[in-house]
């Protein structure tokens, strides 16, 4: 570049500059003001910038530090709804939320096994969508539901529900959930299956009732026993003073079944009353079973259809008062079915497990089944069946189904009923089964030389003395007479000491205001450990009789009793030898 080039440059940069100056009117004093303060901004730009670096990297840490805190929390939050849900869960009673709109939002696991529906899917439905029927657990357009949207808790109500495992009995409390605003805003709930306490209520209501009518009955019985046992005893010994063929011999077979006929109805009244402690044995029952309802059916129009499975367990009955079970039922049916029909019965073996709804402990059990073709039970009448001495037949006592439910109950078993008014009915029995071998009975027969004795009779009822004094001295024996325990241990010692000794004595066990048999053959026991005591009583049933060798008896006969009777067992216990 030479000097005019380098000049025209110079020339046009003063131009220029010239230009500028004229444009921002700006003196070279202040240009150079302005650009210091430019200068100053800029530093100050930059110091901030730092400071705005600085202030970012401490929100990035921040950031991170509240990321962190809050997923804390949320396993935190977490753990803790497991904990609720643990807790909840371990709850028997069945726990629920509802919001609002009254779809459920929480439940525990006691309520969904009600439902039978796994948690998940029960979540967001209403009770119609879960439960069969209609629900009273919470309607949406119920007085109740209304009341606790208004803020009042419902406690305490007994609520009834349809669900896959059959009608369920809940007292439930529901309680309004309130927001911070004190705003119903959904429903607490906590139930209780109350079914089995309300099963377990009219049981014990089943046994108070018949406790009651078993005080009376008892007496009356055993009143009425006596009474029998003087009657039986005469035309007993009627029938031995009597040719057979003679037509007062055929009367007074007449009057004595007519007498039986009167003990089987005392013994229905004994069953359920004081005492009754079954004489079990382990047996297998199909025979009894298909024999007593053979019997009860005999002569009539109803056929029986038998389905017993071959492997039915044994159980231990007593074998009189359970074909006294199955022959109340079976007539029960037959006095159904007038016109005739058919009658199932079946024999199976169960086992009785925790959620089943019969009213049994856990274990195993027989299952017998009594279905007729009859006209029913109105539903109405269900819940009476059970009651002594209620029918709606017009030739029945009323005690059939009573007697067989006490007899059940007293084998640690349970008897049920369904019915259907036109269609039938069906009773269930459930007995517990064996593990006790059976003991195959021989059936060998000792004769026993006749032998005369000296017998002391005791008993509170001349009747009873009276007849039985005749009895004994047809057979050939010697015989004497005490009213009470007292007086017969007295006549017993004094006999041993001065007199020819009793060979036995008939001991009544029940002995109104005065010491009876059982007291009295401890006292005599302990005089003479060698004594001989026949136990008398009208108590076929009576708990002594299931152990009476145990108490100290030699053998025992139930009043009414015949000669023949009296005698076999008197031979028996004098044929003893003893210590």
């Amino acid at each position: 570049m030479n000097n005019k080039d380098l000049r025209n440059i110079i020339d046009s940069l003063e131009i220029q500059l010239k230009h500028l100056r004229n444009d921002f009117e700006l003196t070279k004093e202040e240009y150079e003001l302005a650009t210091a303060k430019y200068l100053d901004i800029l530093m100050e730009l930059k110091g901030k910038n730092k400071e705005l670096v600085h202030l970012h990297k401490n929100l990035e840490k921040m950031v991170a530090r509240r990321t962190q805190q809050l997923e804390e929390t949320k396993k935190i939050l977490q753990q803790k709804n497991k904990e609720l849900q643990i807790m909840i869960d371990s709850s028997p009673a069945m726990i629920f939320y509802k919001d609002k709109n009254n779809r459920y939002i929480r439940v525990n696991k006691a309520f969904a096994e009600l439902t039978g529906l796994p948690i998940k899917k029960i979540i967001g439905k209403k009770d119609k969508e879960m439960f069969e029927g209609k629900s009273h657990f919470l309607q949406d357009d119920s007085d109740e539901l209304k009341e606790i949207r208004n803020g009042k808790p419902v406690l305490n109500k007994e609520e009834t529900l349809q669900t896959k495992n059959g009608s369920r009995v809940l007292l439930v409390n529901k309680i309004p959930y309130k927001n911070i605003d004190g705003k119903t805003e959904g429903i607490i709930g906590f139930a209780l299956d109350i079914t089995d306490l309300k099963r377990l209520e009219e049981e014990q209501s089943k046994a108070s009732k018949l406790e009651s009518i078993g005080l009376l009955a008892g007496g009356i019985a055993h009143d009425f026993n006596n009474i029998l046992t003087a009657i039986l005893g005469n035309i007993s010994l009627g029938e031995v003073l009597v040719n057979k063929d003679d037509e007062i011999y055929r009367r007074l077979k007449q009057a004595e079944n007519a007498c039986f006929r009167a003990k089987d109805l005392t013994q229905q009244l004994l069953t359920f009353s004081k005492g009754g402690t079954p004489i079990k044995t382990s047996t297998s029952i199909t025979d009894l079973i298909k024999e007593s309802a053979w019997f009860s059916l005999s002569g009539s129009n109803i056929r029986c259809e038998f389905n017993i499975v071959d492997d039915l367990w044994y159980i231990e009955v007593d074998q009189a008062q359970m074909t006294q079970v199955i022959n109340n039922l079976i007539i029960n049916a037959k006095q159904s079915m007038e016109d005739g029909g058919k009658i199932k019965v079946t024999a199976e073996n169960f086992i009785c497990r925790s959620n089943d709804t019969v009213a049994l402990k856990e274990g195993k059990y027989i299952k017998i089944s009594i279905e007729d073709q009859g006209h029913g039970i109105a539903e109405e009448h269900l819940p009476k069946i059970f009651d002594p001495y209620f029918t709606t037949k017009a030739q029945a006592s009323g005690l059939g189904i009573t007697t067989a439910w006490s007899i059940t109950k007293k084998h640690g078993g349970y008897l049920t009923v369904e019915s259907k008014k036109g269609v039938g009915t069906r009773l269930d029995i459930y007995l517990p089964a064996s593990t006790q071998p059976v003991k195959k009975e021989e059936n060998v027969q000792k004769q026993v030389k006749t032998i005369t004795a000296k017998v002391l009779v005791m008993d509170d009822e001349e009747l009873v003395r009276e007849v039985a004094g005749n009895l004994f001295e047809h057979l050939g024996h010697e015989v004497k007479f005490a009213k009470d325990g007292r007086e017969a241990i007295t006549l017993y010692k004094r006999a041993k000491k001065t007199e020819r000794p009793f060979d036995v004595l008939i001991l009544d066990l029940t002995v109104p205001g005065a010491m009876g048999g059982k007291k009295a053959l401890e006292k005599l026991l302990d005089f003479d450990p060698d004594v001989k005591a026949i136990v008398s009583t009208g108590y076929s049933n009576d708990p002594v009789l299931s152990n009476y060798k145990e108490i100290g008896f030699k053998g025992f006969v139930i009043k009414p009793y015949k000669i023949d009777q009296l005698s076999d067992t008197l031979k028996k216990v004098l044929s003893l030898k003893t210590t």
